[in-house]
């Protein structure tokens, strides 16, 4: 792992978009890593776009500003595509992770990702829908970040899924979004 991994995410209000970053930074701080985990909101509605940022790190974490050059680009909802430029400071090696059904090739030429960057897409909401019959994206998109970064392993995002879902929801739910997890882990693709 490089010193410092920042990742960007992009949602929308109710996608659970800053619990996805909330959770991913609580699993890299159960692995023994430094995290931050901030959500950027605009208009406070349901909806309206936002950003979310974290940081991982080996080393104490002494920076308090947004994510301005983002390693990795989260996007939980693909119709920002059409209204922000998703790819605003990424630098040349920088990895995307899109929310779609559609593939990582379409995507690349979406965004109009440089040959040295990596796009990655997932179905993360048809797989929520699958998994607990609601269309948030966010645990299968914390499943996807897991692998791309390579910052924690499987089983560790979904013990701290468990744990962060446990407070508040039934089994049936944690167990969908542990499920929904796994998924987004092992059904994202790569082009």
């Amino acid at each position: 792992m490089s010193e410092m991994v920042e990742i960007r995410w992009h949602g929308r209000g109710g996608q659970g978009t800053v619990t996805a970053a909330k959770v991913f930074a609580d699993a890299c701080l159960s692995g023994g890593r430094y995290v931050q985990a901030f959500p950027e909101y605009g208009p406070e509605r349901s909806g309206a776009p936002l950003r979310a940022y974290n940081r991982v790190s080996s080393r104490e974490l002494r920076m308090h500003c947004p994510v301005l050059k983002p390693n990795i680009v989260a996007v939980a909802d693909a119709t920002l595509l059409d209204a922000i430029n998703v790819t605003d400071g990424a630098p040349d090696d920088a990895a995307f992770i899109i929310n779609t059904a559609k593939d990582p090739k379409e995507i690349r030429e979406k965004i109009q990702a440089k040959p040295t960057q990596k796009v990655f897409t997932v179905d993360a909401t048809k797989i929520a829908i699958d998994c607990f019959g609601r269309p948030m994206p966010n645990s299968p998109m914390v499943g996807v970040l897991a692998r791309v970064s390579g910052l924690i392993s499987l089983e560790q995002i979904l013990e701290d899924v468990k744990k962060s879902f446990g407070k508040k929801f039934s089994q049936k739910i944690i167990d969908g979004n542990i499920e929904a997890t796994r998924r987004g882990y092992e059904e994202v693709r790569e082009g």
